[in-house]
């Protein structure tokens, strides 16, 4: 899809703006959802059968209607759905999995007269006479909000974020009933905690619906990447931008997927300069874009620089985390069968005093293995590696085993999240990279 085109396969649906409305939707769902548990654990009964609770409760009508209900609701359902499945998938029942991956999919975008609602609030009742031309269609949709692109007067193509109504004061009550719906499901691994998740989903949430906000760790980012030709970031124009709506440049570019095509050194060049990046915002800005969603990255056409976008999820790294980071990475190159590793890793929270030896063990063993791998031949090539297939198969050997991790400091949580996102984003493009250079 090139940047100009609108979004395919999606649907015109109003965004739920009353906080009483969203609280509602949520009891009206759960009662759905429960009534036709019953209905089907009479019809098993007359049958002679004995139902399971969770047969019944995660049937396909029941995945279909949580999923479609939370998906109109945006906001905070989708961002609890994000953060849950990129940070414990390998932990998730697959019906729970399913709910969170429909969640991330979808891209259905309010409809035109909502859309004039929110931006008669934000800039004006003659919004329009600013514009030489505005498409209502948007070009992308996501969890807060839908970008649109338009056309200034002196000619200048924009790209137009516009903020869903209600999402802003209904943050904290959406993030609780989520939350008592996903308890209430039964299907959170045993020992997982939620409320931590909850609890970092609300904070971004409320950091990412403030636009203003966003457009200064964009600007931040225009400033640390200023003179690398590698990357382009669009630039703000405040004199369009309020809390709610984020007026940018428009970048003519085409998804990063597009290189799937491209000749194996240019797909080389991308993921390497993509990886160098994500260590340079851990190590040199100490300040990260923490959502590596494909659709976050594009390729502009022409140049083929790398179009970096959304900064709503940035966040500053405090330097204890850093310099752990540094020593894990450090002794990890250094392949030293010591336990020098254990230090470290104990102090991101990767591991915990708390857990039995042997399963201590295993996670620094994961660890070994994976500075092994990305050091090997000196070229790791991402589309021949088992490597996350062999991560994978340990992680859902000690999730069988009922094995509790507590979970690491949030930041560490975001950290690992973006290195996950570079691997699988790496993965697609079949990318051959000096990873350990």
């Amino acid at each position: 899809m090139s940047m100009s085109e609108p979004l395919k396969n999606s649907r015109p649906i109003s965004v739920p703006s009353g906080r009483l409305n969203r609280v509602s939707r949520i009891g009206t769902l759960a009662a759905g959802v429960f009534g036709n548990m019953a209905v089907n654990g009479l019809v098993e009964l007359s049958k002679g059968q004995r139902p399971q609770a969770r047969d019944l409760l995660m049937t396909p009508r029941n995945i279909k209607r949580v999923a479609d209900e939370l998906a109109k609701m945006r906001g905070a359902a989708m961002k609890v759905g994000q953060l849950i499945s990129m940070d414990t998938g390998e932990f998730l029942p697959p019906e729970l999995a399913e709910i969170m991956a429909r969640l991330r999919a979808e891209a259905d975008f309010m409809p035109p007269k909502q859309l004039k609602q929110v931006l008669n609030t934000e800039l004006s009742d003659n919004w329009l006479s600013r514009f030489g031309k505005f498409d209502v269609r948007p070009i992308a949709a996501a969890s807060i909000g839908q970008v649109h692109k338009a056309c200034l007067k002196d000619g200048r193509d924009v790209a137009i974020k516009v903020q869903y109504p209600g999402i802003a004061r209904s943050i904290d009550s959406d993030v609780a009933n989520v939350g008592r719906l996903i308890k209430l499901s039964g299907m959170m691994p045993p020992g997982l905690e939620l409320e931590p998740f909850l609890d970092e989903a609300r904070n971004q949430l409320h950091e990412e619906a403030d636009y203003v906000v966003e457009a200064a760790h964009l600007e931040r980012f225009r400033g640390f990447l200023a003179e690398d030709e590698r990357f382009l970031l669009p630039r703000v124009l405040p004199e369009l931008s309020t809390q709610r709506v984020l007026a940018m440049d428009f970048i003519d570019s085409k998804p990063i997927e597009h290189l799937l095509s491209a000749p194996q050194d240019v797909r080389d060049r991308v993921a390497s300069n993509l990886i160098r990046l994500t260590m340079k915002e851990l190590f040199g800005f100490k300040c990260m874009q923490t959502d590596p969603n494909f659709a976050n990255y594009r390729v502009e056409d022409g140049s083929g620089r790398v179009v970096l976008l959304d900064f709503g999820a940035t966040r500053d790294i405090p330097d204890g985390i850093v310099e752990n980071y540094r020593s894990l990475f450090h002794a990890g190159l250094a392949d030293d069968e010591d336990d020098v590793l254990e230090v470290p890793a104990l102090s991101l929270g990767l591991i915990s005093s708390d857990i039995e030896p042997r399963h201590r063990d295993t996670i620094l063993g994961m660890l070994r293995y994976v500075f092994r791998e990305v050091s090997r031949n000196g070229i790791f090539d991402f589309a021949a590696s088992d490597m996350f297939a062999q991560l994978q198969k340990q992680g859902e050997a000690m999730a069988a085993e009922r094995v509790v991790l507590p979970p690491p400091p949030m930041d560490v949580l975001y950290v690992q999240r973006k290195f996950a996102g570079m691997f699988l984003l790496a993965t697609r493009l079949r990318a051959r990279v000096a990873l350990r250079a």
